[in-house]
Parts: C-alpha cells; structure tokens; sequence
C-alpha cells in the first residue's frame, strides 16, 4: 500500500491549505521520490498486502507521464489491484488519458467540485462545467471503469438547487465512485484569510446538514453505497486504498509531507515527510496501545461497518447513540447520525474516558 505525493498545482483553490508549490513539475523531484523508494523498500514490503498506489496531491495530473512512469517503476511493478491518480479535469486531454491507461492506472479520482461555472470561478478552480464533462468522456473513452468524482458542500452561496443540479449532472455520467466534503475554512488558506478579514462567513451548520442530507438520499435513491462519512459507491466500487486507511492497514508514504504508518507486531510507529519541495526528512512516532484504540475507534466509525464491539465498553451504544449493525459483534453510528458522528465519536472519547 504505496502513496505518492505530488506537490506541484498550476493554480491555487480559495480553500485549500494542503501543502503545494505553484511550480513546473523538475525532474530532481522524480530522482529524489525514486532514491526514497529504493531506501524504504522494506516498508513497502511490509505493506504489500493492500496492493494499491495512490498519487495524490497537489495535482498529480500535472505530471508528464513518463514521470509517473518512473515513479510506479521505483515501487517495482506497474501493476497494481487498484492504482489511483488524482487530476484536474482541465489537465485531461484523450492523449493524457490513454497515456495514463497505458501505463497500468485503472482508477482516476477528478476533483469536479461543482457543476456550477459561477462557483467554480470563486473557488479558482482552472476547469467550467463542460471542461469537466469532456474530461470525463476522454477518461471513459481510455476505458476507464473506475471514475471517482470529488464535490464539496456547505459553502455560503452554495443553494439546494446548486447542490442539486451538480448532483444531477454526476449521475447523468455514471461515476463508480462519489466523495462529498463539506466546505473548512483552514486558517493557512486564501479562504481563512477572507475569514479573518469578515469577508466570507460560514454557512450555518443546520444548512450543510440539509445539504449533506440532500446528498444521502440522492445518492441513495441512484443505488450508491454510503460505506463511509464522505463517500459513496456503487456495488464492488468502494476504494481499497482509502478503504485500508480506515482500517489502519500500514502504508508507505513518499514525498514532502506524506505519511506513513509502520506496523511490526505490537509495535506502530507513525511517520511523516516534511513539507518542502527538497530535500525533505521524515519524523517518527511510536503509538501507544491507548492511541491505537482511539485511532481504531475513530477511524472505524467513520464507516459502514463500524467497529468491533468488544472495543467499546458496555453501554455505549445506548449512550451515544449507537446501533448495532448487521454484522454479528460490531457496532456503528447510522447513516442518519453520520452528520454529527465527531460529536457521537467525541462522546464516546471523553464520557468513557478512552
């Protein structure tokens, strides 16, 4: 289970604080991840069992190809159960399509966002309304059957019939997989700044929870799975790699700013990359067994399938809200308390003192 960072963008979302330079991708960039590879091959061996490859971002899209070629050969093989490459859907031309067919990729996750030309222009997105639907059709035409798109909600000016039009517009092209994020105004971000100045205020919570709730049942009625808070799919299409995350199966993280998580019995040491372009070092944290079953618990009740029962103490399904799921032994929040799951998750934290 391999991700590869990749902090280059062409441009800048109001939102975003994620770490990313506003560069043209450097081939010492390439050399630099490949010689990480190469010294941390035991990790990756040590993580094989998920076979994924994930190249998230920034923008991965903005990589020439026979970057990412070199970059999937460094982690040995070309070929992967699920290999996932973020883009831009103003980066995806036929050509870069079948390119990334060629090489092995056999899910793409486009940042869509909306469908809406006028917010996508507010939140500096490079790609309109049609720009994304050509992209989807080039990525469909590559023989791509693992679409995932990205859309956001919750954001002042985003109305029901927005939300509703962006949805309806989606499902006319048939993704295999939908994430929905609610708008956070980060304080590093263009967004935080306009915060801070009062030029931009949050839309209140009882309106993002209809927009989420918007989102459940339009998605549920088109026959998408909710397997967790911010994502759908449908039958056989849930991610594996993020899917593992919330396992907390380990994983080895590349680039500036990527994580890692490294399991050897009772042993777990979490590490991170530092954020700069080169010459980036990595930091290192050994978990106790404490923070392991709160991460557990956290991590598993995001999802469908909740968490074994046998982690909670007795009672706490009654006292936060909990219901027992299909499956013998476990226990989950249901999808119509999903909205206010950190809250549910935070009670379960502090009342019995995890």
């Amino acid at each position: 289970m391999i991700y590869v960072h990749v902090p280059y963008c062409r441009s800048f979302c109001k939102y975003c604080d994620f770490y990313s330079e506003r560069s043209a991708p450097r081939s010492s960039f390439v050399d630099e991840i490949c010689r990480e590879i190469v010294l941390r091959r035991d990790e990756i061996k040590a993580s094989e069992a998920i076979d994924t490859l994930y190249f998230g971002g920034g923008t991965p899209s903005v990589l020439p190809l026979s970057y990412l070629e070199r970059i999937a050969s460094a982690c040995g093989k070309n070929s992967h159960r699920e290999w996932t490459v973020e883009v831009n859907p103003d980066d995806i031309t036929p050509e870069y399509a079948a390119g990334l067919a060629a090489l092995g990729v056999n899910r793409v996750s486009m940042g869509v966002q909306s469908l809406d030309d006028a917010l996508l222009g507010w939140m500096n997105r490079r790609h309109d309304a049609a720009g994304a639907r050509r992209a989807f059709d080039a990525l469909r035409g590559a023989g791509f059957g693992n679409i995932s798109t990205d859309l956001i909600f919750g954001i002042s000016g985003l109305t029901a019939q927005m939300l509703r039009s962006t949805l309806e517009g989606l499902l006319q092209w048939r993704p295999e997989h939908i994430s929905a994020y609610q708008l956070s105004v980060e304080e590093g971000s263009a967004l935080g700044r306009l915060a801070a100045k009062g030029l931009y205020r949050e839309m209140e919570d009882s309106a993002c929870r209809m927009q989420y709730e918007l989102i459940c049942r339009t998605l549920a009625e088109a026959g998408y799975e909710h397997y967790e808070i911010s994502n759908w799919a449908l039958p056989g299409f849930r991610a594996v790699h993020n899917s593992a995350y919330w396992t907390r199966a380990p994983y080895a993280g590349f680039g500036p700013g990527a994580h890692s998580l490294r399991i050897d019995g009772a042993l777990q040491v979490r590490s991170w990359n530092s954020q700069r372009l080169s010459g980036w070092t990595d930091e290192s944290e050994t978990l106790t067994a404490e923070e392991i079953r709160t991460e557990r618990i956290m991590l598993g009740l995001r999802t469908a399938d909740g968490v074994e029962a046998s982690l909670l103490p007795e009672g706490a399904a009654e006292e936060c809200r909990l219901a027992a799921s299909e499956l013998p032994g476990r226990l989950r929040i249901p999808e119509e308390n999903f909205f206010v799951s950190d809250d549910i998750i935070s009670t379960i934290l502090s009342i019995f003192a995890i």
